[in-house]
C-alpha cells in the first residue's frame, strides 16, 4: 500500500547501547552486525516492518523513516513538484530502491520500492 511505513533506522553513538534500549523497549530481537565492514543490525517488527540499528555521526538526529510507493519515480516526481527534495533512487541490490526525500517542512523521509531486481 503506497504511504505505508516500511523500514526504519536508528542512527547511533553507541549500537549496542541503543540495541539494549529497543529490544527492552519492545522486545524486539535484533541480528549482529551484517558484516565486519558494515554494522547495521536489523530487525523484523511484524511481516511488512523492519527496522536497523547502525553506527552513525547522526545520532540524536531522528529516526529515518522509509514509505513504501509503488512507481518510486513517480512518487520522486511528486515529491519535488509539491516543493520537496528528492535525491535520485539508489539500488539495494536484491531488494528494492530508496530515495532520501525531505519535505516542504525540512522533515527527512525516504522511498521505498520493492524491487528483486535492482542492481
Amino acid at each position: 500500500m503506497p504511504g505505508k511505513i516500511v523500514h526504519f533506522e536508528v542512527p547511533s553513538a553507541d549500537a549496542d547501547r541503543a540495541v539494549g534500549f529497543w529490544s527492552g523497549v519492545f522486545g524486539w530481537s535484533f541480528g549482529g552486525p551484517m558484516s565486519p565492514e558494515m554494522d547495521y543490525r536489523m530487525t523484523k517488527v511484524s511481516d511488512d516492518l523492519g527496522g536497523a540499528i547502525f553506527p552513525s555521526e547522526q545520532a540524536g538526529s531522528g529516526l529515518a523513516i522509509y514509505f513504501e510507493t509503488n512507481d518510486i519515480a513517480a512518487s520522486i516526481a511528486k515529491v519535488r513538484e509539491l516543493g520537496g527534495k528528492a535525491e535520485e533512487k539508489m539500488p539495494v541490490p536484491t531488494h528494492g530502491w530508496f530515495a532520501a526525500c525531505k519535505d516542504t517542512e525540512g522533515n527527512a523521509f525516504s522511498l521505498w520500492q520493492s524491487d528483486s531486481s535492482a542492481a
